[in-house]
């Protein structure tokens, strides 16, 4: 995905790990990102809400790209601030489609039925 955004003329950075992403993010300050919920030690969830308390990245444009699909999931991530969900495996014309702000948002309706924590 890097290298495709990347021949594609975006800037991109990479983090193998939450806690290094916030590290990153706070340096690059992006316009978009995109996590995996599944990560060890700090998961997508916990990194996407700490992403927001970062001066200059409140509205920064958070992805969750995962193999995760179910309710929960999506539940889970419209209560950690996601601004999308992607199943992986994402197609480019996929991810191109966030970047261009012509994917559909997480739906507050993945919210039915659950209550609004993490």
């Amino acid at each position: 995905m890097a290298i495709g955004l990347g021949l594609s003329g975006h800037e991109v950075v990479t983090a193998a790990s939450g806690a290094r992403g916030l590290v990153c993010a706070s340096a690059f300050l992006p316009a978009f990102v995109f996590l995996d919920l599944g990560m060890p030690i700090m998961d997508g969830y916990e990194t996407a809400v700490a992403l927001r308390l970062i001066d200059g990245l409140e509205r920064v444009r958070i992805t969750a790209l995962t193999g995760w699909n179910d309710q929960a999931t999506r539940a889970r991530v419209v209560n950690a601030g996601f601004d999308h969900h992607l199943t992986k495996p994402a197609t480019f014309a996929q991810i191109d489609s966030v970047l261009r702000g012509e994917w559909e948002p997480v739906a507050p309706q993945a919210l039915q039925g659950t209550s609004r924590h993490l």
